[in-house]
């Protein structure tokens, strides 16, 4: 910034350090729209030296607000002159601009149209008050000013629309205080569904003390929640002053926090007990497994560990108190990087457990943007009277490749289910009996007709969610059936059409997965059974449908989030896949059209999810 944060125009020497030269494990950090602070790798990175003259013996301030106004009430009796000549010639013109979406770029001349018809904007569509911004000269101070006066009787945009707005195209101050206006007219509730995004801006704010985090600061006070981002070396000392400013103004929650960062320490020691423990080649895996099992039980029983890890609040949901670790139902997982399943007492629910997993080694920001938007899309069907039965289960990024997963209770993976069901790993997938079986184990009479449809709405809403976010490597074990019907996804490594090939050859070749044991379920069992596929076909167009009213708001979450260092999500080209899955540009008509075709699509090509799914199995049989 050429002003400091008191207004002053720096002077002097200034030596900018660039992020184009940078440590390895730093490469995520190389983005073209990145923080505008300098890089603190200062040994081998590329120096920017800029020497300011001194102007004068007095410092140059930025002119007050009340002399922005001021230069603009002087201008605009002539400049209003002009406009609403024409108006009418030009207004299917400006209302097409309007209607695309917030990534589309503006030419100059729709630029200098939005210009000139301002007040139209803001009398018409005042939710285009992006586009006016892009569209001003802010080199020209004339111009600048007339926005600022604008900007003051600028019609309240709704929170979601406002989003928009803090935004790294936006850097200008008041702009961002008239956005954090609007979202004070968020619950909390709300405010913790934008939550990731809204932290993640915090890197664009000119200056630390900002608007944003004076609002965060104050809400967080009524609502205890998050960290994940501090490690990351272009905001960390930004967020530790937050976090400091958070703790100085609360100072009964540090002894809280204090028990979370030691309970995730000693999780993290486990965790590595036991990769130590599997690296060694014993000719034996059952037995090297049985010893590492019983040397994390060991550890988990010593009362440096079971006192710190007991009476916790969960990091995930801060109003649910984990009490005592089970430790006999406490395990770790086969997977690459050994996670641990966590299962506490519960005594507020009357003698259930309760699960969590430690991962140590993955980044799970994919995961919590995915959720976030699953969570987000089950809010939008709602608010439509449509409930898909999602289930957003909670997962939190705790620092640098560590972080928390909820435990769905009583669930089963699909390989599970179909694999308990046949003795051959190979004939386990072909079997489309073996999830309505494993349903009707669990429910009868009345409550199996509820679990079938329960199964029916979330397969419907799932279907959709992969489809339109391009969710990749899906197979048996990132699918899962709740034992009361409802279906639902995990693990999103894979995300906006990222899928997975094996020797150049790509595995997914379905938009969404819909499989034959599926749409038996759907069915009841009964082959002809037309009218429950209707019904579930008939919940999959609607649900599309308002997703595609809301096309703007999901392409806004994800460019905010361009600059998190997420590998799938580095530009904006990653997010033409959101524009092509949801058809923005096309009529409803259109889009349906495009949607059924992929939905048919489906439905031909499910035996070759089938085989996919039964050469997961074979390989998963084969590791164990």
């Amino acid at each position: 910034m050429v002003f400091d944060y008191k207004g002053q125009l720096k002077t002097g020497d200034i030596i900018l350090h660039c992020w184009s030269s940078f440590p390895d494990e730093l490469e995520e950090m190389l983005n073209p729209i990145g923080t505008i602070q300098t890089n603190p790798y200062t040994e081998n990175a590329t120096a920017l030296h800029i020497h300011f003259p001194e102007y004068s013996s007095h410092p140059i301030v930025f002119p007050p607000f009340d002399k922005i106004l001021e230069k603009a009430a002087e201008m605009v009796s002539a400049d209003c002159v002009s406009i609403g000549r024409g108006v009418k010639k030009f207004y299917m013109e400006l209302k097409e601009i309007m209607e695309r979406d917030p990534v589309s770029q503006l030419c100059e001349n729709e630029k200098d149209l939005i210009w000139t018809l301002r007040q139209d904007c803001r009398e018409t569509f005042p939710q285009s008050l992006p586009k006016l911004l892009l569209s001003v000269k802010w080199s020209k101070h004339e111009d600048m000013a007339q926005l600022q006066a604008l900007l003051q009787i600028w019609p309240k945009l709704s929170p979601r629309d406002a989003l928009e707005l803090l935004d790294f195209n936006y850097p200008d101050q008041y702009v961002r205080e008239y956005a954090v206006g609007c979202l004070k007219d968020m619950s909390d509730e709300e405010l913790s569904q934008y939550l990731l995004q809204l932290v993640q801006v915090l890197r664009y704010e000119p200056y630390y003390d900002c608007a944003l985090t004076h609002f965060l600061l104050e809400r967080a006070q009524r609502n205890r929640r998050r960290r994940g981002n501090i490690h990351m070396p272009a905001v960390s000392v930004q967020f530790a002053l937050i976090l400091e400013a958070y703790c100085r103004s609360n100072i009964p929650h540090i002894e809280v926090l204090k028990k979370q960062v030691e309970a995730l320490s000693k999780l993290k020691s486990v965790n590595e007990l036991i990769k130590l423990g599997t690296i060694k080649n014993t000719r034996s895996k059952t037995k090297e497994a049985m010893l590492t099992k019983e040397a994390m039980m060991t550890c988990l029983r010593q009362s440096g560990y079971s006192e710190t890890l007991s009476d916790l609040h969960s990091p995930l949901n801060p109003s649910v108190l984990l009490s005592d670790i089970n430790v006999e139902k406490c395990r770790y997982m086969d997977s690459k990087m050994k996670p641990l399943w966590i299962v506490y007492n519960n005594k507020l629910l009357s003698g259930d457990t309760l699960g969590i997993i430690f991962k140590n080694g993955d980044d799970l920001r994919q995961d919590m943007l995915t959720l976030q938007i699953l969570r987000l899309m089950d809010l939008l069907w709602k608010e439509a009277n449509l409930d898909l039965r999602i289930v957003p289960y909670g997962c939190l990024a705790t620092g640098d490749r560590t972080g928390l997963i909820e435990v769905v209770s009583s669930a089963e993976t699909i390989a599970n289910i179909q694999l308990t069901s046949s003795n051959v790993a190979a004939a386990a997938a072909f079997n489309k009996d073996a999830l309505l079986n494993w349903l009707k184990e669990r429910n009868s009479g009345d409550a199996l007709d509820r679990a079938i449809e329960e199964f029916t709405l979330s397969c419907a809403g799932y279907c959709v969610a992969t489809y339109v976010l391009g969710i990749g490597d899906r197979h048996s074990d990132n699918i899962m059936v709740r034992s009361t019907g409802q279906l639902f996804h995990i693990d999103f490594g894979h995300i906006l059409g990222n899928f997975k090939s094996k020797f150049g050859i790509k595995r997914e070749r379905v938009p969404f997965i819909l499989t034959h044991d599926f749409i038996h379920v759907i069915q009841q069992g009964k082959t002809g059974n037309t009218e429950k596929f209707g019904s579930f076909r008939q919940y999959c167009e609607e649900a599309y449908l308002i997703l595609r009213k809301n096309g703007n708001l999901f392409i806004t979450l994800f460019a905010l989030m361009l600059t998190a260092g997420l590998p799938e999500l580095t530009s904006v080209k990653d997010i033409q896949y959101l524009k092509d899955s949801l058809a923005l540009g096309k009529t409803d008509e259109e889009a349906l059209k495009q949607f059924r075709q992929k939905f048919d699509e489906a439905l031909r090509e499910s035996w070759t999810t089938k085989v996919n799914w039964m050469a997961h199995n074979v390989a998963k049989d084969n590791r164990s």
